[in-house]
């Protein structure tokens, strides 16, 4: 690990996970989500309504992910905390690293995404005798940390964004063949290229745009859910053309201390490599 962020994370992860003076909140398990890479409660790759943690709405929950993704011609890091408070409003940081391969052979792109996330209202798991999901809002102020080199290059306009998202997100009990059934939309904001890393706004379009993002899931049994994502992007840089994402997944979570992501992704042009797919790695402990 190159860099501090993932030291602290990884620390705070023994503390959150290993410690026998640490217990997880009362919420169900499987009800925070995991850690989405931009530090959200979610899937993998969308933010959901969901609140981080398991503290109920008299406790205070906290979780802390490393998330590694072996992209064809690129590598990229994610660590970070996330803190929710009540079940009502949730604080994360993470931080991003972009090794560029052979790309930029030796360079590499980071940067820090800070999060806040307010439930307003609906319950997703409680609430079965009624058709409304639970609602929340979220902002993410995203800072480029390596801006003045390949972002800039590419056409970029500025090193930081703040990205604006409604989640909506909803629990059917025993939704389909007997299996519970996670739902969940987003609409997002942006002006992010890549998410971010590589600036915000371009020659094309230096304007927000309004991007669909969405996640299903299947849970097998009480412990592992699979499932998939779909993430649309903006596309404001004419020297490459940016596509859209998606995966599909497997979640295991053999106790409320701990969750496993395993993924398969598709994400398209990144910098000057089409085509780009990755297998996907990410390590929860939540509190």
């Amino acid at each position: 690990m190159k860099n501090g962020l993932m030291r602290i994370a990884v620390m705070v992860m023994v503390m959150l996970g290993v410690s026998p003076y640490v217990s997880a909140g009362g919420r169900l398990l499987a009800t925070g989500g995991i850690s989405q890479i931009e530090g959200a409660a979610g899937g993998g790759i969308v933010p959901w309504a969901l609140i981080a943690g398991y503290g109920t709405r008299d406790e205070v929950g906290a979780t802390a992910f490393y998330t590694h993704l072996d992209i064809s011609n690129f590598q990229l890091q994610s660590a970070g905390i996330a803190i929710g408070v009540h079940d009502r409003v949730e604080v994360s940081y993470a931080r991003q690293r972009l090794g560029l391969g052979s790309t930029v052979p030796g360079q590499s792109i980071e940067q820090d995404i800070v999060g806040l996330k307010l439930k307003i209202t609906g319950d997703a798991v409680f609430a079965q005798d009624s058709w409304q999901p639970q609602f929340a809002v979220g902002v993410q102020y995203k800072h480029n940390r390596d801006f003045d080199g390949v972002p800039r290059l590419l056409g970029a306009k500025d090193d930081t964004g703040l990205d604006i998202y409604m989640s909506a997100t909803k629990l059917y009990m025993a939704g389909v063949l007997g299996r519970n059934l996670l739902l969940n939309a987003t609409v997002r904001g942006t002006r992010a290229n890549q998410m971010g890393l590589l600036g915000f706004g371009g020659d094309i379009s230096n304007r927000y745009s309004a991007q669909f993002e969405g996640s299903a899931a299947i849970f097998l049994n009480d412990h592992v859910a699979i499932g998939l994502e779909y993430r649309t992007k903006p596309n404001n840089l004419s020297v490459f053309r940016e596509d859209d994402y998606q995966d599909v997944f497997i979640a295991c979570l053999p106790n409320k201390k701990l969750a496993l992501t395993l993924a398969y992704a598709q994400l398209g042009t990144i910098a000057n490599q089409p085509d780009q797919t990755a297998v996907y790695a990410s390590v929860q402990f939540s509190h």
